[in-house]
């Protein structure tokens, strides 16, 4: 089969997560004998953004974890229906420019022999839902939503039946624990600060319990105005900058526990919907805590694959007993590991699309006959 993929930048994860799974969901569409092209913008504003920082060096790390993986750039001039010429199943980012989405769709409405799912794994739909009505997606047969509070959204907007839950996962060729383990210590964030959207729970739950707990606490990440570093100095955090995902798994390794924060739209109005780090985090056997949201539908097993703090005080006493229970610790790493490889890998979210496409494949084949 062959899958075309249109994303923001495969090339690029600076502040952009959804580059973490796709990179694993393509490379086990191609371990499996699956043809796969990839396309993003030239001027993407992750790209853009990584290579001013860091240059060409800056892309070292996905060349060299993803050997097998490349895409093509374009431009305003590209021909979409040559990009989509022979595809079997085509999936549109919805961090995409919405003339390339509508072109796409309208290329599928004329008669493309294709399944057309668009790929939604942000909060805009209730965050700025102006933003994504502006999609036009009438010639979209699915739409891909990364929780079912997101989906639930589209259902609403009249996809019922049509829009599939599909979360993301971890790519577990590359987020696994060390082959030989060394010494762990301190505390490590991996996340960036963005648009204010948790400064008081980054506070509550990360730097205070780490200050309080005596951990050393290191952060890395991106846009992290001048407030949020003079925060961090007030902590004594070590701030690192930008991380290339690819080498997440090669600190994670390093560091004694871990931190899930997430962003307020996923705990008040998109709940249930985890981000790609705890996957990721789990699957490299680093032990977890994670601030308040809500596992609404029961992918992880709370306490067991990583524990939960209600406040910024019961996160300093579980950061306290990591620190000195090495059982503890080992029980959370076993279990956060069973439960990624039995549930949450990007082979498993490989399936998912794959009996996506089935179901939708006969009903396309229908309407162009």
């Amino acid at each position: 089969m062959k899958v075309v993929y249109f994303t923001h930048s495969l090339a690029s994860c600076w502040n952009h997560g959804n580059a973490h799974f796709l990179r694993g969901v393509l490379r086990d569409l191609i371990r499996r004998g699956h043809e796969v092209e990839v396309f993003e913008p030239i001027d993407s504003w992750s790209l853009q953004n990584l290579l001013a920082d860091h240059g060409q060096a800056g892309l070292a790390a996905y060349h060299q974890a993803y050997p097998e993986l490349d895409s093509t750039t374009f431009d305003t001039a590209f021909e979409v229906e040559r990009a989509l010429d022979g595809a079997d199943l085509v999936v549109v980012h919805e961090w995409n420019d919405p003339a390339l989405v509508a072109r796409i769709g309208k290329a599928r409405a004329a008669g493309g022999r294709f399944t057309l799912l668009f790929h939604d794994t942000h909060h805009r739909a209730v965050s700025d839902p102006d933003a994504i009505r502006a999609f036009d997606l009438s010639g979209y047969d699915g739409v891909l939503a990364f929780g079912e509070t997101l989906a639930e959204v589209y259902r609403r907007w009249g996809w019922d039946g049509r829009v599939f839950v599909w979360h993301e996962a971890a790519d577990t060729a590359l987020f696994h624990p060390p082959a030989e383990e060394g010494t762990r210590k301190g505390l490590v964030w991996i996340g960036n600060w963005g648009d204010g959207e948790r400064t008081a729970e980054l506070e509550q739950f990360l730097m205070a319990p780490a200050h309080g707990a005596g951990l050393p606490l290191t952060i890395y990440g991106v846009r992290y105005p001048d407030e949020a570093r003079a925060m961090l100095a007030r902590y004594g955090v070590d701030y690192r900058g930008w991380l290339p995902n690819a080498r997440a798994p090669e600190v994670f390794a390093r560091h004694l526990a871990t931190v899930h924060v997430p962003r307020r739209f996923y705990v008040e109005v998109l709940p249930g919907i985890p981000t790609i780090r705890i996957f990721e985090a789990l699957a490299c056997g680093i032990p977890l805590v994670s601030a308040p949201w809500s596992d609404s539908e029961s992918l992880f097993r709370p306490g067991e694959d990583f524990l939960f703090a209600r406040d910024g005080e019961q996160m300093e006493r579980h950061l306290r007993d990591l620190t000195n229970d090495p059982d503890l610790r080992a029980n959370l790493v076993r279990s956060g590991l069973e439960t990624i490889r039995a549930r949450h890998t990007c082979a498993h979210r490989v399936d998912e699309l794959l009996a996506v496409h089935a179901r939708l494949a006969p009903a396309k084949a229908l309407e162009t006959v």
